[in-house]
């Protein structure tokens, strides 16, 4: 696959070509067979300490919030924001990501509330993960197309595919930067939620039989309140969020006089930035490098599509509870696309042994400081740099 990426009218363009496969990815089985083998004993061993954990998790995430709340009325101010944007990072990486991929269905005893099928649905929604982002669009997108697809032409969150518009652009490369930075101070309204909401709008519609047209308009489209998805969008994700977060919220504080409901108002603003920003950081680069595989066409086996989950995935830094906290448990995100169902606490497990067998058959194992994968999440976003691509071979 070759894309001509154009920089500066006066730069060479950087070219997405064909890469040796990694040795394990021409004969994957024996890599595969011993990933299988360790996701069988991860999962034989669930059991209370992970549902605990998993609660625990989620108490730092709502005491963030209720600690930012219970200091925003004082004053506009970093701390509050930053507390309420950690909260709200935390509803989503660690608890929506990982409870709505099944990760803990098969934890005995487990509460129907932390189970796939149950958490956020009807008004749990506002309890479990208020967000712009609708549960049910999330879990269709995310679960279904970006983690059957990952890397392929056909994941929605491509992010070499999806900026190829700014890529290509003949803007100053000033311009690309501000850009990005923009996108990523509003990437979950401007993306993430009419993405996810018009990919799910067009399964729905093709189950019932009708025209499959939504995943070929362009986001815009869902922020057009007289066109039907744009109706459906503002009712289903805009609306409920803002009038709860920049609404509800602040109006709990008239007691407190106008300016405890103004502090309030500004803290969460500040914070919906920071939450954006945050989320950027630690969602968009998990896929996106130049050291990173991205696909044409669709595995041959289950086996080649474990070693793609790996070759095309980036971790960071990993630890403890409070350093994978800080990550939103998206540092082990090479883990997490080989078992997306297993619970926080197994990638920690998992994660040495994986790295390990990835030595022992060849695999490359990406793993880097997050800032840094950032730079290379950005230079790939405005063309500086372009992802290791092939297609895939021909069929037998």
């Amino acid at each position: 696959m070759t894309l001509a990426v154009p920089l500066l009218a006066d730069e060479a363009s950087p070219t997405s070509r064909p890469t040796p496969l990694p040795p394990a990815l021409a004969e994957p089985e024996a890599f595969a067979q011993e990933l299988q083998a360790l996701r069988q004993e991860l999962e034989s061993s669930l059991g209370e300490e992970d549902l605990a954990h998993a609660r625990k998790i989620e108490r730092w995430g709502r005491a963030c919030s209720v600690l930012g709340y219970a200091t925003a009325w004082l004053l506009p101010n970093p701390l509050s924001a930053m507390l309420i944007a950690q909260g709200n990072t935390a509803r989503w990486t660690m608890m929506a990501h990982h409870v709505t991929h099944r990760g803990y269905d098969k934890v005995p005893g487990i509460p129907s509330h932390y189970t796939g099928k149950r958490f956020a649905t009807g008004w749990r929604r506002f309890l479990d993960w208020p967000d712009w982002i609708h549960p049910q669009a999330w879990r269709h997108e995310h679960n279904v197309l970006h983690h059957g697809h990952t890397g392929e032409t056909a994941d929605p969150d491509l992010v070499e595919m999806n900026t190829e518009w700014l890529r290509q652009s003949r803007m100053p490369l000033v311009a690309k930067y501000a850009l990005v930075a923009f996108f990523a101070c509003t990437w979950k309204l401007t993306y993430y939620a009419p993405n996810t909401f018009l990919e799910w709008r067009r399964f729905e519609r093709k189950r019932a039989g009708g025209p499959d047209e939504a995943g070929t308009l362009p986001l815009i489209t869902a922020f057009n309140p007289f066109s039907p998805e744009g109706r459906a969008f503002w009712w289903t994700c805009i609306l409920p969020y803002a009038g709860l977060r920049f609404a509800l919220l602040p109006a709990l504080f008239a007691p407190l006089g106008p300016w405890a409901v103004f502090s309030v108002f500004a803290n969460s603003v500040f914070a919906e930035v920071l939450a954006n920003i945050q989320s950027f950081i630690l969602i968009a680069p998990n896929h996106a490098g130049d050291d990173l595989y991205r696909f044409e066409g669709r595995s041959r086996s289950g086996a080649e599509f474990s070693v793609r989950q790996v070759v095309g995935s980036a971790n960071y830094t990993t630890g403890g509870d409070v350093v994978d906290f800080l990550h939103g448990w998206l540092n082990y995100q090479i883990e997490h696309h080989l078992w997306p169902s297993l619970p926080m606490t197994r990638y920690r497990q998992a994660q040495p042994r994986v790295k390990a067998l990835c030595e022992k058959h060849g695999v490359p194992y990406v793993q880097e400081n997050v800032f840094r994968r950032v730079k290379r999440l950005v230079d790939i976003m405005v063309g500086r740099t372009s992802m290791r691509a092939w297609s895939a071979p021909a069929r037998p």
